[in-house]
């Protein structure tokens, strides 16, 4: 339910009644008022649906001033009996609300370009120090929610003032965000990528999933009308931030150390978040009635929208097909979780020794002309088996690497087998 306060010239608040009464509006008050001139102020009660259809018609009447108030506003009426009914009554919220939202968000620059710079403070010391729960702090704090999902309204609606202002917003807080770690990389003299950095950089082969969920998941948050979801604004705002804020700190930090295929690895991933994020909740709201042809307001066209969309789906592809032709440096991540299945199954093929844990990663050190895959295996030598540990250890870790270069990974796998011995048990 939300609450309009409507002022028209003296005479006119009977028509601003009777338009309220035709899409159910409740609790509405007339009282006479001056300003310039003498005017009627109507207080409307309408339910969210409802105000794109209301603020059409006003717009018909002569002077009309409206102040919507968006907030929840809880509407009762006799008998009491019924109240229950009345407040759990609920609907989205109307299209026209959520694009006026998207409009206001984009106003000042110093608090935003602040939170940015703030952002890139806390994600340097996260990254820098291999603190994770200040990732999870810079997420909370980096604003890029706002723009990537005013991106996505703005191609909902085919606004392209809105589109370009928020697409400018998100890429000059990723260049604030950029620039600081990169600086403070620099003045502090880092040299070499920290653990977390290089485990941050690492994409997976499913990356695409998290900014497709992230931009679902934002959409739904800024339709549902208050109190109609126990998942708050600012989860849904970490969860796009977390598909941003450490690739921007990794992107400013690898480019301080000469690091450029994990800065290359960042970009990919911000780019990706973006092109995911806007696709996914741009269809969401299109399904919620986010359109052009929503209402009279005239900044939407259908062919930005159109052109918007088609693009954001081109550059999706492009993205994905470059990840998946650059192996293994955009799929790491999903690599190394396929290696490590490897070397279990030629554990188990060779049967020497049980597998005590298994360890497979791509390494810190830059080696010039391959892509290190480094296994650590820790085995437990079978009770029958009578060959020496160095046996063991040579057949076990030729089979490994031999499985390794059968998948065509792309990789230099180097192997380091360790056969432990259990306690020799006291007679």
């Amino acid at each position: 339910m939300r609450q309009l306060i409507i002022q028209v010239p003296r005479g006119n608040g009977k028509a601003v009644i009777d338009i309220a009464k035709s899409h159910n509006g409740t609790n509405l008050a007339r009282f006479e008022g001056n300003a310039d001139e003498p005017i009627d102020v109507v207080i409307v009660h309408v339910s969210n649906g409802e105000v794109g259809k209301v603020l059409e018609e006003l717009q018909d009447l002569p002077k009309v001033h409206i102040t919507l108030i968006p907030t929840g506003a809880i509407a009762l009426q006799p008998p009491a009996s019924e109240a229950a009914q009345q407040v759990v009554d609920v609907e989205e919220r109307s299209p026209i609300e959520i694009f006026l939202s998207g409009l206001q968000s984009v106003g000042s620059w110093q608090g935003f370009l602040g939170y940015a710079s703030l952002a890139g403070f806390v994600v340097w010391i996260g990254l820098y120090t291999n603190t994770t729960y200040l990732l999870v702090a810079a997420m909370l704090i980096a604003p890029f929610a706002g723009p990537a999902m005013n991106t996505a309204i703005a191609t909902a609606w085919g606004d392209r003032k809105l589109l370009g202002r928020s697409i400018l917003r998100y890429f000059a807080a990723l260049a604030v965000t950029i620039a600081t770690t990169w600086l403070l990389s620099l003045i502090l003299r880092q040299e070499i990528p920290t653990s977390l950095m290089l485990d941050s950089s690492q994409i997976s082969a499913v990356a695409v999933i998290l900014p497709l969920v992230a931009g679902a998941a934002g959409a739904l948050t800024l339709v549902q009308s208050d109190r109609s979801s126990l998942v708050s604004g600012a989860a849904t705002g970490m969860l796009v931030a977390a598909s941003l804020a450490p690739p921007a700190g990794i992107v400013g930090m690898a480019s301080a150390i000469g690091r450029w295929d994990m800065a290359i690895s960042g970009l990919f991933l911000l780019f990706l978040q973006l092109c995911g994020i806007n696709f996914s909740a741009a269809l969401l709201f299109r399904i919620f009635g986010l359109s052009p042809q929503a209402t009279r307001y005239g900044r939407g066209k259908k062919r930005v929208f159109t052109i918007a969309l088609t693009i954001t789906v081109i550059a999706l592809a492009l993205l994905l097909t470059w990840q998946f032709s650059h192996s293994p440096n955009l799929q790491r991540s999903s690599l190394a979780q396929r290696a490590n299945a490897q070397v279990q199954k030629a554990v188990e093929q060779v049967g020497l020794a049980k597998l005590v844990e298994s360890n497979v990663r791509f390494t810190r050190s830059n080696i010039e002309g391959q892509d290190t895959l480094l296994s650590v295996i820790y085995v437990q030598r079978q009770p029958q088996v009578t060959v020496s540990n160095e046996e063991i250890r040579s057949r076990l870790t030729q089979s490994i690497q031999a499985q390794l270069l059968k998948q065509d990974l792309n990789v230099t796998p180097l192997v380091d087998v360790n056969v432990l011995e259990p306690p020799v048990s006291k007679q």
